[in-house]
């Protein structure tokens, strides 16, 4: 008898979550703008300046098409800062070819010092915002390749819904099964943990930060404290999105199929490799932190798959409703990307991989006592230390 209740009690849990998320999503998702159609075919009515800013550390096969994107952008009043931030590879080169045929669109910051108490790519970033001259601020990465009328249709969405802050979601290249299932699930997750529907609500708790893609009015930047204020985070754009919403600043998110692209990972453990880094720090730094997100990963993701299989009897409902939770997600998601609902299959592998992510990155960064980023080696005091400081 206290099997059974457990078996239902296990399965309730996660059927009830999902089932709200679900049908928040259903409700909220189709208010989420896509500004790459024709209703968004326009310009910002005051012409307001925009610097896109663009680190680069050895980024020498992907920058130069990145930076040609920004270049061909068919919006006037721009000016695009590249920084070299240290390389050792032939990225400094490419970015002054690139800015020698820009017409005076491009300028390059040429970095070869970190200070002492600063990441690398916030202290990048920090320095080309201070050489910025526009009323909007544009914070990219050096992969990212954008369609030519991508800057003028944000813009015109961001002055139109009053935003201090907009992230278009990217659109990811996707080239093997493994990863198409492992964007799937990232993108699975994220809608149920963010809730994008409720980022624009400024009483919701709910933010975004996207490093492809994060525009924000100076005033807006300057009032969250600047780069400055990120020295020592890891993850600085999902913490900047977040300092957005801790000031009440309006933010807001919008689709942009193929205004946006960026090919995110290589392969399905090119997932894992990517977020090595992250996941410790999403969780500050806190061992227990990384083990309660990896038990209740498998309780959401992969138990439910399990129960329809183990689940005595009339058990077996809620764990049945959750898969079908899950499989409308992949459903809805769809109609955003090219991955078919099919990989909702596939769900409990990559959430096993995302475990094995949590738990490596979690170890990495302790056995290491630090994380290695970009060939910098950053102590786990000083990053815990860089915390404390931005929280303060």
């Amino acid at each position: 008898m206290y099997t059974l209740i457990l078996w239902w009690l296990a399965g309730i849990i996660p059927a009830l979550a999902w089932l709200v998320r679900v049908a928040g999503a259903a409700r909220g998702m189709p208010f989420i703008p896509e500004i790459s159609g024709e209703d968004w075919n326009l310009s910002a009515p005051r012409n307001p300046r925009l610097s896109v800013i663009v680190p680069a550390l050895n980024e020498e096969e992907n920058v130069e098409a990145a930076l040609r994107s920004l270049v061909a952008q068919d919006y006037q009043n721009l000016e695009i800062i590249a920084i070299n931030d240290r390389s050792t590879d032939s990225t400094g080169e490419v970015m002054e070819r690139v800015a020698a045929e820009s017409a005076g669109r491009l300028r390059v910051l040429h970095i070869d010092h970190l200070p002492e108490g600063w990441l690398g790519k916030p202290h990048a970033m920090w320095r080309g915002a201070q050489l910025a001259s526009g009323d909007w601020l544009l914070f990219t990465d050096a992969d990212v390749i954008f369609r030519k009328d991508a800057l003028r249709r944000a813009l015109a969405y961001g002055e139109a819904s009053r935003a201090d802050h907009l992230v278009v979601f990217p659109t990811l290249i996707m080239k093997s099964a493994g990863e198409r299932m492992m964007v799937a699930f990232f993108q699975s997750m994220f809608l149920f943990m963010s809730r994008p529907w409720k980022i624009s609500d400024p009483n919701a708790r709910d933010a975004v930060g996207v490093g492809a893609f994060n525009l924000l009015r100076r005033d807006a930047y300057e009032k969250v404290g600047s780069f400055a204020k990120l020295r020592m985070e890891v993850v600085e754009d999902l913490r900047l999105g977040e300092l957005i919403k801790e000031h009440r600043l309006a933010q807001r998110v919008a689709f942009g199929k193929d205004l946006i692209s960026i090919r995110w990972l290589r392969g399905a453990f090119g997932a894992v490799r990517n977020l090595t880094k992250n996941f410790f720090a999403i969780m500050q730094y806190r061992w227990w932190l990384s083990l309660l997100a990896a038990a209740g990963l498998f309780f959401l993701v992969i138990a439910p798959y399990m129960g329809v299989i183990l689940a005595p009897g009339w058990a077996k409902i809620p764990y049945s409703l959750t898969l079908l939770c899950i499989l409308a997600t992949y459903i809805g998601m769809s109609r955003h990307s090219e991955i078919s609902p099919l990989y909702f299959l596939l769900h409990p592998v990559a959430g096993a991989l995302y475990i094995y992510a949590i738990l490596r990155s979690t170890f990495v960064t302790l056995r290491h006592g630090g994380v290695d980023w970009r060939g910098t080696q950053y102590s786990l005091e000083e990053l815990r230390k860089g915390i404390a400081a931005g929280d303060s």
